[in-house]
């Protein structure tokens, strides 16, 4: 009887062992199925690499794992949502596109260790930038808004908007590009039009910016717009 019941037990216990074993194979094979979250990761600080390559400074990338089990994916496609940054806080898109299609965002953070450009002391407003206005500071570029001046001398001749306090970073927002058309001063007008290209003078009716649009005052007394260029010149195109 005994070794009738040893038997009857290791049935079971062998019975039991396969059922486990097969749970363990569907478990791999399940697993094999899907996907790695540290490729996905990857794919998405290598994207971010390449996209930071230009920028001033020493740049660090970390990038959050995908949270959701996705199944498995033979060919990766990275890129950033529409109005995403490219430094700071930032989102990244990692989408499959083979054999299963799916779209899947991760959190990532760029952080770019470089230098900006400060005010030595506070400036009032339309003062005109020079050399010994500027300093140069050291920090995170993705902290900081992303017009943030990075070369002081790229600012010389430039006027500011409103008052600037001393040690604010330079943003190209709050100033105004240095004059390149002078009210009142003579102009050269270069007229641009299909199959012709005409040069005459006239009298700028206000100051502009390089790219700005301001009206011109020809010699007969004809007012014409165009945008003004370097050197006290505006073109106009028909």
């Amino acid at each position: 009887m005994a070794s009738k019941r040893f038997r009857i037990v290791g049935r079971r216990l062998g019975m039991g062992l396969a059922a486990v074993a097969c749970l363990g194979l569907a478990a791999v094979a399940q697993a094999a199925d899907r996907q790695d979250p540290a490729a996905v990761q990857a794919q998405a600080e290598r994207f971010l690499k390449t996209q930071t390559g230009g920028l001033p400074g020493k740049v660090t990338i970390q990038v959050q794992a995908p949270r959701a089990s996705l199944p498995a994916c033979s060919a990766f496609d990275a890129f950033q949502p529409a109005g995403s940054r490219g430094m700071g806080k930032t989102t990244v898109g990692v989408r499959c596109l083979a054999p299963t299609r799916w779209t899947v965002y991760l959190a990532a953070q760029v952080r770019v260790l470089g230098s900006y450009v400060v005010t030595r002391e506070p400036l009032p407003a339309n003062h005109i930038l020079i050399a010994a206005d500027l300093a140069l500071r050291e920090g995170d570029l993705g902290n900081l808004p992303a017009d943030v001046a990075t070369h002081a001398d790229d600012l010389l001749g430039y006027r500011t908007v409103s008052g600037v306090a001393a040690g604010a970073p330079l943003r190209t927002a709050l100033l105004h590009a240095p004059l390149a058309v002078q009210q009142g001063q003579t102009t050269r007008l270069v007229l641009n039009g299909p199959g012709f290209s005409v040069q005459s003078e006239g009298q700028a009716l206000a100051n502009a910016s390089r790219g700005d649009r301001v009206r011109v005052k020809t010699p007969s007394g004809e007012v014409v717009s165009g945008i003004a260029q370097d050197g006290q010149q505006v073109v106009v195109t028909f």
